[in-house]
């Protein structure tokens, strides 16, 4: 089904508003395609401009510190040197989907519960993705609504913590199960977020924007090769080690997003003091 839908999607998605490709050319007329590139033009951080080579965004992303904030964390205008910022981006979203290791193991974890057969067992896996999937929804939507995203990520964590602290602490079926409403939730929706986080704040021009979301995509699913082998054998339906490693991984990723949003506070004042000494729009990073 990935392949179908990827092959769909080709041909389904838009690109860039006047660009020859893309679903824009028949779903959008010429006023709202003038609109999409004006919201993207006005969607970038102050003294983005210009536009350059595919290589040319590629290599203004790798150089830039902000990528691997994200991949941990985030990667710099070229108005700014490069610098840590973005090796932080990197990290945050490494240590962040390390952090959800369960979604492989989730249905093994409820069959231990020994709650009902195995077919009740796999019905009782999707309450709490449903509950991720509206507060997916729910934060994404008041975040875009707020403009802000450091919070909104860390608040994410924080009910994935305290799921992780509760299976912990407790070996009763019906806590252990509760506390599954609040990490699966929790650490999908504050993960979804981080993308476009990090796009939003890597886009001095379309080709780097295009090359922060593979980069901060690939490097940080890292998490995701790594956080099965949380989870032995030797300790199943329990994974007592795993979910310590989740909960690790998860005050990690709380850090990095925490120290990413004052980094970026940090670079809007700097911004602020640039913009009143050259008279341009002051557009700030997203924090």
């Amino acid at each position: 089904m990935s392949v179908v839908c990827g092959i769909a999607a080709y041909f389904t998605l838009p690109d860039y508003p006047h660009s020859k490709t893309g679903s824009q050319k028949w779903t959008m007329d010429h006023d709202m395609r003038r609109l999409a590139e004006a919201r993207m033009v006005a969607d970038r951080v102050t003294g983005s401009v210009g536009k350059g080579s595919v290589f040319g965004g590629v290599k203004l992303c790798v150089l830039d510190p902000k990528t691997y904030l994200f991949v941990s964390t985030i990667s710099r205008q070229r108005i700014f040197p490069p610098s840590a910022n973005a090796q932080t981006q990197i990290f945050l979203n490494l240590f962040m989907t390390a952090s959800y290791g369960f979604n492989f193991y989730f249905p093994t974890m409820v069959q231990g519960f020994g709650i009902g057969s195995r077919t009740i067992s796999l019905l009782l896996t999707s309450p709490p993705f449903f509950l991720g999937a509206f507060v997916s929804f729910i934060l994404a939507w008041n975040s875009d609504r707020t403009r802000e995203r450091g919070y909104h990520v860390s608040a994410g964590l924080c009910a994935a913590a305290i799921g992780y602290i509760i299976t912990l602490a407790s070996s009763a079926t019906a806590a252990r199960y509760t506390a599954a409403f609040f990490y699966a939730p929790g650490a999908f929706a504050a993960n979804a977020l981080i993308y476009s986080w990090a796009i939003s704040s890597l886009s001095a021009t379309p080709e780097k924007r295009a090359a922060a979301g593979a980069i901060v995509n690939i490097l940080g699913h890292i998490g995701n090769i790594i956080s099965p082998y949380f989870f032995r054998e030797n300790e199943r339906p329990v994974y007592t080690t795993a979910f310590v490693l989740m909960l690790v991984f998860g005050v990690l990723a709380f850090a990095m997003s925490m120290g990413t949003k004052f980094y970026l506070k940090m670079q809007n004042k700097k911004l602020r003091k640039r913009t009143d000494e050259t008279r341009e729009v002051f557009n700030p990073y997203t924090t």
